[in-house]
């Protein structure tokens, strides 16, 4: 019986606990479907992914760029027609981003 409820114990954390890594599409450069870079507007509610500014250990390194954000992890901030929808976040993210000014894309 304990060997059960350990087993369902530890299926139901390796469903939740799924790493942002995991998802992360290193071929496309996408996240659940959404591209990680182009085109970017910042929304408050009803985002395409939720985003949290981090130091250390991200997910995608984020370069801003002011034209042509083609290659993985170029963002070029827009108010409208965006690629994606990002929200800012403190807990709960889907993806950590730590923005830098040289060598962007996936750690």
């Amino acid at each position: 019986m304990t060997r059960l409820f350990t087993a369902l114990i530890s299926l139901i954390l390796l469903t939740i606990g799924k790493s942002a890594a995991e998802e992360i599409n290193a071929e496309t450069c996408t996240y659940a479907g959404f591209p990680l870079f182009g085109d970017v507007q910042i929304v408050e509610s009803f985002p395409d992914i939720k985003a949290q500014v981090v130091e250390s250990f991200p997910d995608i390194k984020v370069e801003v760029v002011e034209s042509f954000p083609d290659d993985c992890g170029q963002w070029k901030f827009v108010e409208s027609f965006p690629d994606v929808k990002i929200q800012y976040v403190e807990s709960f993210p889907d993806i950590k981003v730590q923005f830098v000014t040289s060598f962007p894309g996936l750690p």
